[in-house]
């Protein structure tokens, strides 16, 4: 079972922030009290529409990486692929 998490959150202007955590909703709750990157205090509140389970931190992160080189459109068209199992 995965321990890690790469996520993007949406937040209130239609930016992307993406991430990884070992708990998606948790940490999107604690983007939205303002306890997230500087990034989402300034942008949201955010809403989770995308994660992504991997097996290790490394792995985590460098999917991270990956994502965030990513343009507006391909990252709309990777949570778009996703399954909408997401609250």
């Amino acid at each position: 079972m995965a321990s890690y998490f790469c996520y993007i959150v949406e937040c209130a202007d239609g930016t992307f922030y993406t991430g990884w955590t070992t708990d998606p909703e948790r940490r999107t709750r604690q983007h939205n009290l303002g306890r997230g990157a500087k990034y989402t205090r300034q942008h949201g509140p955010v809403r989770l529409v995308y994660s992504e389970p991997l097996p290790d931190r490394s792995q985590a992160m460098r999917r991270e990486r990956a994502i965030k080189k990513l343009n507006r459109a391909q990252k709309q068209r990777l949570i778009l692929s996703a399954p909408s199992d997401l609250p």
